[in-house]
């Protein structure tokens, strides 16, 4: 296999190639692949959100950043439907991401739920046919995290460019590589197969719903950094093929939010001032050696805690982020539950073995 093949792959795919070597010099050559893999995403990730922070401000980085996980993404899975529906249906995601935010930050109470919920359902409509390729995960996290960080007036127009910039991006990449796949498969014929007897859009009703009923619960209650719930509770309710218990998945989120909070807090207090805005890049680089589902949850603690310790304190970040975290997959638990016996149990035939 060339090396250029084995940086394209998964690391969980690598290291089953590696658990199946014969020779140290083959497993060498896979580790090699996996840190190399793991090296050049966070050097890029470093600098393409660099660079467009900088030219569209600061505010807007948290829109980079879900531009370069769409960007990566996009590389490997498309819509499922000819390129000329997913490129308008790209720009209807974009349009949400840019304008949903701060509207929720603006709507009445009252009107968050069928607000969050609309527009949520909508954008996994769009994007995730396949929920087992990983579209819902990585569009619920954009979702969450730029309602966490809406933005007004200029610095608004300047994340609609951003928008724009992205979507000149992603459309050339979504084109160059899915062109030729589904030709014959329009939008509309997925909204005319749309049934809720069948898991794909029951998992997307549940996830639309669970998330739009948490990030409502912590906008209208003040929850301090109430993205970090929000990513919780949509990490537990992402998890495909659709099942009724979210059990296994509520421990591990637990055991590597407390874990990673833990390591950080420890790091921070024994390493030099100077190391403290640097723990970030680590956290990422340590991810991309990361298959287990606790592991990736405690590394991603990194990046998230190097930032929230500058506006809350070290002590303040890492508790703040061990309590969001177990009271969003405390609901998602409950609400996965009430949602299966109300209505999973009474759409899909084999839903009581789920």
């Amino acid at each position: 296999m060339k090396f250029y093949d084995a940086l394209q792959m998964d690391p969980a795919i690598l290291k089953r190639k590696i658990a199946v070597c014969d020779t140290r010099r083959e497993k060498a050559y896979y580790w090699t692949a996996i840190a190399v893999r793991s090296a050049l995403i966070v050097a890029f990730a470093i600098v393409f959100i660099s660079l467009l922070s900088g030219i569209f401000g600061a505010d807007n980085t948290p829109l980079a950043v879900a531009l370069f996980c769409m960007m990566l993404g996009i590389r490997f899975v498309n819509f499922e439907y000819c390129v000329g529906d997913s490129l308008l249906t790209l720009a209807a995601v974009l349009a949400i991401l840019v304008l949903v935010p701060g509207a929720a930050a603006l709507f009445p109470p009252v009107l968050l739920i069928p607000l969050h919920f609309t527009a949520f359902f909508a954008l996994l409509y769009m994007m995730t046919q396949r929920p087992e390729l990983g579209n819902g995960g990585l569009y619920s996290f954009a979702y969450i995290y730029l309602t966490g960080n809406p933005v007004f007036g200029e610095a608004l127009a300047r994340r609609g460019l951003l928008a724009l910039t992205g979507y000149l991006i992603c459309g050339a990449i979504l084109f160059a590589k899915h062109r030729k796949q589904h030709q014959a498969t329009l939008f509309h014929h997925v909204i005319a197969r749309f049934d809720l007897t069948t898991p794909v859009h029951l998992w997307q009703l549940r996830m639309a719903l669970g998330v739009a009923l948490i990030m409502t619960a912590g906008q209208v209650f003040g929850v301090e950094r109430f993205m970090w719930m929000g990513f919780a509770c949509a990490s537990l309710l992402s998890e495909y093929p659709y099942s009724g218990s979210t059990v296994v998945r509520f421990r591990q989120r637990i055991a590597g939010a407390v874990a990673g909070s833990c390591a950080f807090f420890i790091l921070y207090l024994v390493t030099p001032d100077g190391f403290h805005p640097l723990m970030g890049p680590p956290g990422g680089l340590c991810l991309g050696f990361c298959t287990d589902y606790r592991y990736k949850t405690a590394m991603n603690c990194f990046g998230a805690l190097m930032l929230a310790t500058g506006i809350y304190g070290l002590q303040g970040a890492v508790i703040l982020r061990i309590v969001d975290t177990v009271l969003g997959v405390t609901f998602g638990l409950v609400f996965a539950a009430i949602f299966h016996r109300l209505a999973a149990v009474r759409l899909l035939p084999s839903a009581e073995e789920g």
